[in-house]
């Protein structure tokens, strides 16, 4: 199981949006390649990244911060935020990216995600974001709620070589009230394709509760900025709960 420690990207800089809230913002640091750095440092292998500003404008925004962040660490990076064309998604993969994650194209045209689906470049390298509020799917950077569940978005998509599922409980997310356990394992347990959580971990127990899931990894946060959680302390936790 990965930890992806995450890096929101907002004018080039890392903040979290609470809730998604672009009026709810915190301002964690002007060095995105420093904080990527750090993460590596202590054993990350895995670094998720938002492209915040691409994610209201649909459109990548951030492609010069990210590319340094791939050249200038060892981390493989994953990228989200504003993926609405193959081009975009090309760019990034051309510069590196370990992998890409497209949420509201996938929602609003899923003939144009079946598309990209198909094309020998993206497979395994594209991962479908599934942000969820109330159990409902939401898109355009959580400003917009659809009537879709993740369960059927899952299912759309198991033939198809998806890398992963994102799945985002939106009311946790940022908020330090720890992940929805319920929802990921629900999902977890029926999708074919690997489901990475993401939203409300703040602590060890968390970590360890995540760990418990057969899920492939969990993205952290706002914990990690706010010293609510030691990101070695959480790769040594899942790594001594994996199986010998």
């Amino acid at each position: 199981m990965d930890i992806l420690p995450a890096i929101d990207l907002r004018d080039g800089k890392c903040v979290r949006l609470l809730q998604g809230d672009y009026d709810r913002q915190i301002d964690y640091g002007d060095d995105p390649v420093a904080v990527a750095s750090e993460f590596a440092e202590v054993g990350a292998r895995w670094v998720h990244v938002v492209d915040l500003d691409g994610a209201r404008e649909g459109r990548l925004c951030n492609l010069p911060v990210i590319k340094r962040i791939i050249e200038q660490t060892q981390l493989r990076v994953e990228v989200g935020g504003g993926l609405r064309t193959v081009e975009a998604i090309q760019s990034l993969l051309d510069v590196g990216a370990a992998r890409c994650v497209v949420g509201t194209k996938a929602l609003e045209d899923w003939a144009w995600f079946e598309g990209l689906m198909s094309l020998e470049q993206a497979a395994n390298k594209v991962a479908l974001g599934l942000d969820a509020r109330e159990g409902k799917l939401a898109v355009k950077g959580w400003t917009e709620e659809t009537t879709l569940t993740a369960v059927e978005l899952a299912d759309r998509a198991a033939a198809m070589p998806v890398g992963a599922i994102i799945y985002t409980d939106i009311g946790r997310d940022g908020m330090l009230l720890g992940p929805n356990i319920e929802a990921t394992q629900a999902l977890a347990e029926h999708s074919r394709i690997p489901v990475i959580a993401s939203g409300g971990v703040t602590d060890l127990n968390d970590v360890r509760q995540l760990a418990k899931l057969s899920i492939a990894g969990m993205i952290i946060g706002r914990a990690l900025y706010e010293n609510e959680l030691d990101l070695k302390d959480a790769l040594e936790a899942v790594a001594d709960g994996a199986p010998s």
